[in-house]
This record gives structure tokens, sequence and C-alpha cells, in this order.
């Protein structure tokens, strides 16, 4: 006898109280992403303006009192390019690589600016066109974002300078930010920004999924990460809801959440209506 849990031809009668306790992910990650863009959009009024400093810097090396973080990938880009350790930027980058070796690539998808803007135009997208999901329309091979972290990291050395430094997409958002505070202009680099949100009208996530070499790095170093979307197959109607809303252009319902390009946003497990995937610890 088929039933809603293994016929993908029945849809299940939505549930008003399950379907707003599914979407709970996606608004928990909007508001961390928001609280982490005001962070870096806010500080640079309060150090112009107050002269408060106990928040400096932005998502490259960002300062919280005496606490300071370091991108994974200035610090790699400054170790090879200086072939000498330095301890500061070391220290910086622990506590950012503990984070993606145990949860993954959840800083491209929870606290990324970049993310922020992106998850912005989603919003603005879905209700013009009164689509939750778009059909993405660029897709290349899932491998080019290795090649990418490659190409940085090579290209970095030839120059002598650590190119992720100047053209890191979060970082630029909030350098655009200070710059508009602290000198009332914008830099030519923030063209790079305006690409990637025109992007997102064809595609979810093009650069993310593709071109950011510190989404690479942080998905190789989150490649046996702790925290996972697992799919009990059992519980999955194969109706394909989980693929067309993953940004990463993903099949959760084929166990491809497990993988390294998996950046654990959550939307998989948001709008599985049988409950197929959950987030476990292993």
């Amino acid at each position: 006898m088929k039933t809603e849990a293994n016929d993908p031809a029945v849809e299940p009668v939505p549930d008003p109280a399950r379907e707003q306790g599914r979407r709970r992910l996606r608004w928990w990650r909007l508001f961390t992403l928001t609280g982490a863009f005001l962070l870096i959009a806010v500080n640079p009024f309060l150090n112009y303006y107050f002269h408060w400093n106990f928040v400096q810097g932005w998502y490259q090396s960002l300062g919280i009192g005496k606490l300071w973080f370091v991108s994974p990938l200035e610090g790699l880009e400054s170790l090879l390019i200086a072939k000498a350790p330095y301890g500061p930027s070391i220290v910086g980058t622990v506590i950012p690589v503990a984070i993606a070796l145990l949860l993954g690539r959840v800083f491209c998808s929870w606290l990324c600016p970049i993310s922020f803007l992106l998850e912005l135009v989603d919003r603005v997208r879905g209700r013009l066109a009164r689509s939750s999901s778009l059909v993405n329309k660029l897709v290349v091979a899932k491998k080019v974002l290795w090649f990418t972290l490659i190409a940085e990291l090579l290209i970095s050395l030839v120059l002598g300078t650590p190119l992720f430094v100047f053209l890191s997409p979060p970082g630029l958002v909030g350098r655009e930010i200070m710059m508009a505070v602290f000198f009332h202009k914008l830099a030519i680099e923030g063209v790079l920004i305006v690409a990637i949100l025109l992007l997102e009208l064809l595609t979810r996530r093009f650069f993310c999924r593709t071109f950011c070499p510190l989404g690479g790095l942080l998905a190789f170093l989150g490649r046996n990460r702790k925290l996972r979307v697992q799919l009990t197959p059992e519980n999955c109607s194969t109706c394909g809801k989980c693929a067309r809303h993953c940004p990463m252009v993903l099949d959760p319902a084929k166990g491809e959440s497990d993988s390294a390009y998996c950046w654990n946003c959550g939307d998989c497990v948001d709008v599985c209506r049988h409950e197929a995937l959950r987030f476990r610890w292993q």
C-alpha cells in the first residue's frame, strides 16, 4: 500500500504548525547573518564618531576586545608568502579553523556578509517571482571550487602578495563600509560585490559554490566535520524538494549533504515534509 511517506506523487496536507516549525532554521540563520552584518556595518560609525574601538576590523581580521580572529585563508597566504610563521596570525586562525573542523563551512552560510546580501536578493526575487526557489541556470563541476583555491594560492605566491586580502568579497563589504564612513568614497574593488549580487539574479550562490577560495578552504577543512545533514532513507519520498531548494546545487536525497560541498545552511532540513533530513552530531 502506498502512503504519503513513500509515494512521491502524494503530497501530504500541509500542517501550519509543522510548516512554521520547519522554517525555524532559515529564520535563525537570517537572524545570525543580520547580526554578523550589523557588527561590521555599525562598527565604523562607532569608531569614527564615538571613538569606540572595542570592535575593530572586518571578516578578514576582526578584533573583539583583546580577542582577534583571522581568516584561515589570509593566515595561510601570509604563512606561504612570508615563509615564516607569524604568531598572532596563527593564534587568530585557531578558533575559525576549529569551527570549520567541527561544523564545516558554517561561516559561509551563517555569518558571511556576502551571504546576508544574497539572502536579501533571494527574498526580493522570491516575492517578485512568487516562488521560493530558483532553477540554477549556471552550474559547473563542483570540483572547480578546489581549482579556485589552488589557483588563488599559486597566484599569490607568484605575485608575492596575499591576493585574497585585497579581493576577498566578505572583506570587501566591511572595507567598503569603512571607506564610506572614514573617507566618504568607495573603492573600485567594490564592483566585485555588485557582480556577485547580479549573478544571483540568474543562479543561486554561483560565486560561493564555485569561485570563493575561502569557501574552498573551509570546505576542505570541514570535509570530516562532526555536524552533518543526514538522510533517513525510509522517510524519504524522493519528491526532490530538498534539491530544488539547495543553494549549493546538491541533492540531499542522494546523500550529497554528507559531502564537503555542503555548507550546513539547513534549507533542505526546513523544507523536508517527511523529516527525512536532520542535523546530527557524529
